[in-house]
């Protein structure tokens, strides 16, 4: 008990020391009032407060007298990109649908399966857990219940087969992060929504890199297993038969979504009803795992609230991102001008600055909450440097795809990774017992995590044709080709895409398609003769004076 109680007391002066460390930097750089937003979070004020104060805050505080109106809020979070985006829907019911799988049997089933047919190989049986631990993050979108199921089930079987007690437990507390990186985790939706991402891309496109950590993983498994003389499971073809057949309902699950999705059938929230229709007819009624008057009500409370929760901060992230994008606070660019003064100019040093960035939001945040803290601050930057340097742009793809991977490394980097203390909990260890296991694991992430960084094949490959496909529908069309630009680079602003290359921006100034005026003359964009409002004034907002008097 003494043990755990002191570990708690480092813990939170570590935790302490960070904070008031943070806080001062933004002080010393001279803004107290974010300083004092940054401090409410870290005291415990709730997210959805803390971002709906701080964009409260900011537009109270524009540069221009005219943007001091609170009802600047509304419009983005009541818009189309927002509240008619079909993820809304599809955040509950895959909530729902992790709960349900949880709270029956299906891990159980899951490693059964993945063992009989994985336990052959070298290392056979933490291969298992890796791959075991992925899918079900997937299902779940959470790593906590996943190092609980998962790693509850499989810590004691690796034990008992041989591998050393430091090994086991680095993998189980690695594990439930890894499936953080593939397709349909809950972190990458969301991720989706705050950038404007199109989710059906991010799905294809997250293939090749998560499929790439689950590799590395593996081998690692069977390098440790080979070495510690672990020995292998006799392959058994009864029992890969017979596990598969009682796990085969639960692998429709995936099936629906891809079949749903990938024929155009069904949209995603479409999909994500179905599935959820199908989970509960094969958990109450197939398997009949769960019981209605005994288990329903807990699993509807549980998935509910944290869907309203995240809904709930997604909205007021939204209207932060609202601020920062707006062409007369400058932020983004303020702050790029600052990092090419210390610098700070391409985007290899940028990828530094920004992956030490986001490994300390996500060590001091929740998953969720990280993404939607740091997604509108970064992202504005990332635009803004493919905007000045053109080369060196970022795919919103690849910009996922780093998110996602600092998130699994925080996850389990000493002092404050949320697996560290779930373990600890889990496995009734102190949690300093867990900084030095997990090191190993948290080193292949990161080597991962470079390869990603500076790599922007691996994550755009798959979307490539994709591009190539808008660009010649816009072409064919004669229009200019905005949705090739949304996938090919970051946009500041995804109501207005500009193009990403030097040889767009020249046929697509402003990003409008270029017209020949009847005399032969230069080029102007379309939107050349618009009228433009006054400075200050919103149509919808203020009572403007019209054209002509009217």
């Amino acid at each position: 008990m003494s043990g755990q109680g002191s570990v708690s007391r480092t813990a939170r002066i570590t935790f302490g020391v960070s904070a008031t460390s943070v806080v001062g930097a933004i002080v010393a750089a001279g803004s107290a009032l974010w300083a004092f937003v940054v401090a409410m979070a870290l005291l415990g004020t709730p997210l959805f407060a803390v971002m709906g104060g701080a964009a409260a805050l900011a537009w109270m505080t524009h540069k221009e007298p005219a943007q001091h109106r609170l009802m600047y809020l509304a419009p983005k979070i009541l818009d189309t990109h927002f509240s008619d985006s079909p993820i809304l829907v599809t955040i509950p019911l895959f909530t729902f649908v992790g709960y349900m799988l949880a709270e029956a049997k299906t891990p159980d089933r899951l490693v059964r399966a993945a063992r009989a047919v994985l336990g052959w190989l070298p290392g056979g049986l933490a291969i298992v857990c890796v791959v075991a631990s992925a899918v079900f993050t997937v299902l779940t979108g959470g790593s906590g219940v996943t190092i609980i199921a998962i790693g509850g089930l499989l810590y004691p079987s690796l034990r008992k087969q041989g591998y050393s007690d430091k090994f086991s437990l680095g993998l189980v507390t690695t594990g439930g992060s890894v499936g953080l990186l593939l397709p349909y985790s809950l972190p990458l939706l969301i991720f989706c929504l705050v950038a404007s991402v199109d989710f059906t891309k991010a799905f294809k496109a997250v293939l090749l890199p998560g499929a790439f950590v689950v590799l590395l993983l593996s081998l690692y498994s069977g390098y440790v297993g080979t070495r510690e003389g672990v020995p292998r499971e006799r392959p058994r073809l009864r029992e890969v038969l017979a596990s598969l057949e009682d796990l085969k309902w639960e692998l429709f699950i995936p099936v629906l979504l891809v079949l749903g999705l990938g024929s155009g059938l069904t949209t995603v929230d479409e999909a994500a009803g179905l599935v959820a229709f199908y989970t509960v007819v094969i958990e109450f009624f197939v398997y009949k795992d769960l019981k209605w008057k005994r288990d329903l009500p807990g699993i509807v409370k549980g998935s509910m609230s944290l869907a309203g929760a995240i809904i709930l901060i997604l909205s007021m992230a939204n209207a932060l991102v609202f601020y920062f994008i707006d062409p007369k606070v400058r932020l983004p660019s303020e702050v790029l001008d600052l990092m090419i003064r210390l610098g700070i100019e391409h985007r290899w040093q940028f990828l530094i600055v920004m992956n030490l960035f986001l490994l300390v939001i996500g060590m001091l945040m929740e998953g969720f909450s990280a993404i939607l803290v740091s997604v509108p601050l970064i992202l504005p930057f990332v635009a803004d440097l493919g905007m000045r340097h053109p080369d060196e742009k970022m795919s919103p793809f690849q910009l996922a795809m780093i998110f996602l991977l600092n998130l699994e490394i925080a996850y389990c980097i000493p002092p404050l990774g949320l697996n560290l203390f779930i373990a600890s909990f889990r496995f009734n260890r102190p949690v300093t017992s867990i900084y030095r296991v997990v090191m190993p694991f948290a080193l292949i992430l990161t080597g991962a995590l470079v390869v990603v960084s500076y790599v922007p094949w691996l994550s755009d490959v798959l979307v490539k044709p994709d591009i190539a496909f808008y660009k010649e529908k816009s072409k064919r069309e004669g229009l200019a080709p905005r949705e090739a630009w949304m996938l090919e680079c970051v946009q500041a602003d995804p109501n207005n895409p500009q193009p990403c290359s030097e040889e767009d921006r020249k046929n697509f100034p402003g990003g409008q398609l270029p017209q020949t005026t009847p005399q032969g003359g230069s080029e102007q964009p379309l939107d050349q003769d618009l009228p433009t409002p006054d400075a200050g004034c919103n149509p919808d907002l203020d009572d403007c004076d019209k054209p002509d008097g009217g």
